[in-house]
């Protein structure tokens, strides 16, 4: 195993090493010769890098995705989550996945004068525009740099439809600017729930808001009439799946009137990743998961196919996924999600100049 510095696990923090990323030309190992007594890692402060994008909106033509644009004001995130699918792009920085996904982000500060540039061009064709798709826009970091506020701001001024997922309890911060978006049927907010377990989610994602303060932030963003739904990803097979029912339940009880489910990807360093955060947590279930996991991926650890990628397939994915339909079938939530209307866009000002008339 390549590392960049000694394992252990460190509090507040997701991974337990720093795995070299795939594209370094060097790595090294971490080596304990017995010639002093081991230490405990220390903590480690975040550190968050201004960074000028050079464009703010991505696009992809993914089947599997409800949305053909995003935008990510954050790169990396602070929220540690061990199984996050976002992890291996911290290797094109020539950064770990792994400890310095966590606590190296980077600040994209310009993403508003970015947005405005790009969506006041003539050959922008407004659709919904996605917050979350990679990393978290209401991480902790949020709460000083208010970078995916600015965004929010500007697409409300501009009556751009846009969806928002987050774990994060910080986006009812912004509800003076989604709530009134959302009743022109322009927003759309998903709360990502993996399960209900305090202890486990304290462990699987440490900086993120807790089970239960999710539940009450999909209350909150209800009560203020904003569309809301929970997302029950990742599900893991031995881990958190046998939850799938109650956290559905919770949502509902809250206001979420949409639900969806993703099973546990493990891209490339993810895999390592999640494989010692198990040995270190749950070393007993460790082989048990990974096996119905590669049940799930077509006996592999990881199925980057489109279609099957994020539900899995075989026996268990489809006994996953009829638990799924009976729950949300039986809790009453929306079998569709309404379209968010493109019909109000009015392009942003990128003059000073003060009209006329």
């Amino acid at each position: 195993m390549s590392v960049r510095e000694r394992s252990g696990p460190r509090r507040g923090r997701g991974a337990t090493f720093n795995p070299a990323g795939r594209f370094e030309r060097r790595a090294s190992e971490a080596l304990d010769d017995g010639s002093s007594a081991a230490e405990a890692p220390s903590a480690l402060p975040t550190v968050v890098v201004e960074q000028a994008a050079r464009s703010i909106i991505s696009h992809n033509d993914s089947p599997d995705l409800p949305f053909t644009q995003s935008i990510n004001p954050y790169q990396g995130c602070e929220h540690g989550c061990v199984y996050c699918y976002a992890r291996p792009t911290h290797a094109y920085l020539n950064l770990s996945p792994g400890i310095d996904f966590e606590s190296r982000l980077f600040a994209k500060t310009n993403a508003a004068d970015l947005l405005r540039a790009e969506l006041a061009a003539r050959s922008y064709r407004c659709q919904p525009i996605a917050l979350g798709a990679n990393t978290d826009p209401y991480q902790p970091v949020e709460r000083e740099r208010r970078i995916t506020r600015s965004v929010v701001d500007l697409l409300s001024e501009c009556r751009h439809p846009f969806t928002i997922t987050t774990k994060g309890a910080l986006v009812e911060r912004d509800i003076d600017l989604i709530a009134p978006a959302a009743a022109l049927g322009l927003a759309r907010v998903l709360i990502s729930v993996p399960q209900l377990d305090h202890d486990l989610a304290r462990r699987l994602e440490p900086r993120a808001a807790a089970p239960a303060r999710r539940i009450e932030t999909i209350r909150r963003l209800a009560a203020a009439g904003v569309p809301t739904g929970v997302l029950v990803a990742p599900l893991i097979p031995f881990l958190n799946d046998h939850e799938l029912e109650a956290v559905l339940a919770a949502a509902r009880r809250a206001g979420a009137t949409t639900a969806a489910f993703i099973v546990l990807r493990l891209p490339h360093e993810v895999r390592a990743l999640f494989a010692a955060w198990l040995q270190e947590h749950h070393p007993l279930k460790r082989e048990r998961v990974f096996s119905a996991l590669r049940d799930m991926r077509g006996g592999r650890d990881n199925d980057p196919r489109f279609g099957s990628r994020m539900t899995g397939c075989g026996p268990l994915a489809d006994l996953l996924a009829r638990r799924f339909a009976l729950a949300k079938r039986r809790l009453g939530f929306s079998e569709a999600t309404r379209e968010l209307r493109c019909d109000l866009f009015r392009p942003p000002r990128t003059d000073r100049q003060i009209d006329l008339f």
